[in-house]
């Protein structure tokens, strides 16, 4: 390679390396309402707590005996209307709420 390629590469480079670049700008995804519900568990031993839509459990988490938790609900968008429930972990006791309309955080007290 001569010098004058050489030359006339090395500044292709310099002018690409420093021209303007294209930008993108895009908004942010909107995000849906968080919901949550506030499991208040008085029993005196654990339970899973689910939401429940079109007849499938959706497993949220498991309140310990005598605790309380918020549980974000995922995948579900505020003004769905569900079913709650609270299993015992020995399966003995079963508490539910039909009819819930998901809006901010739902408490579900325990019995």
């Amino acid at each position: 390679m001569n010098s004058r390629t050489l030359l006339v590469a090395l500044s292709l480079a310099v002018v690409t390396a420093c021209s303007p670049r294209q930008v993108d700008v895009r908004t942010a995804p909107t995000t849906q309402a968080q919901v949550s519900v506030q499991v208040n568990n008085t029993l005196t031993q654990a339970v899973n707590v689910y939401v429940t839509s079109g007849g499938t459990d959706t497993f949220l988490k498991q309140v310990g005996a005598k605790s309380s938790a918020t549980i974000p609900v995922q995948g579900f968008a505020a003004g769905t209307t569900v079913s709650l429930k609270a299993v015992t972990l020995d399966g003995v006791k079963t508490y539910s709420r039909d009819n819930v309309t998901l809006s901010g955080t739902y408490v579900f007290p325990l019995p």
